[in-house]
């Protein structure tokens, strides 16, 4: 058998193999994706409720949401009960953690009263810095039923800055990152 039948027959069976794993893969997607997206809207809806409880709104708080343009706020969800705003749903990044951007989702009333925070991402430190995670610490917690206002702006920092918030042994950065972006994007949206 010459050597260029070899090569030929080769290439098909390797382009066959190619075919047949490419139909098979986009098989499994379409047969996953429903259940993807519905696993992904629930898991959504729970973080929200987390920092929105459920008496705050009658509306599907996850279809009104927007993405404005600001420096601080991501995404916002308007929480409404009987027609009236109660609440916001926040998403933003603070960049200055220890080892990059962390994510948050709060909750806040128009009158500046924080619902609740939630850390979505964050790549801090391992037993240091991963503390804003529910998963490890309850610190994340400490936001809850806080007003931010005026007349209180320098409570809202870490002790080690004179403010009210707690922060790690060894890790100061990751919660005067957390606190202080937390401060600007509601600053932010009450100022509008």
């Amino acid at each position: 058998m010459n050597m260029g039948k070899i090569t030929s027959k080769y290439g098909l069976l390797l382009a066959f193999i190619a075919l047949v794993c490419t139909a098979i893969s986009g098989a499994m997607y379409l047969l996953t994706k429903d259940k993807i997206n519905a696993v992904i809207v629930s898991q959504q809806r729970e973080l929200l409720l987390q920092v929105i409880p459920q008496s705050y709104f009658d509306n599907d708080l996850m279809h009104n949401c927007v993405e404005p343009k600001t420096k601080q706020v991501d995404k916002i969800c308007t929480a409404l009960l009987k027609g009236k705003h109660s609440a916001y749903a926040i998403e933003t990044i603070a960049p200055d953690g220890y080892s990059g951007n962390i994510r948050l989702l709060f909750g806040m009333t128009p009158e500046g009263e924080i619902l609740g925070v939630r850390v979505l991402e964050h790549h801090e430190t391992p037993g240091l810095g991963d503390k804003i995670d529910t998963r490890i610490s309850d610190w994340i917690l400490s936001f809850s039923h806080k007003k931010i206002s005026a007349d209180n702006l320098n409570d809202w920092a870490v002790k080690k800055d004179g403010g009210k918030f707690d922060q790690f042994a060894g890790a100061t950065i990751t919660p005067r990152a957390v606190v202080n972006q937390i401060k600007r994007s509601a600053l932010e949206i009450l100022n509008q």
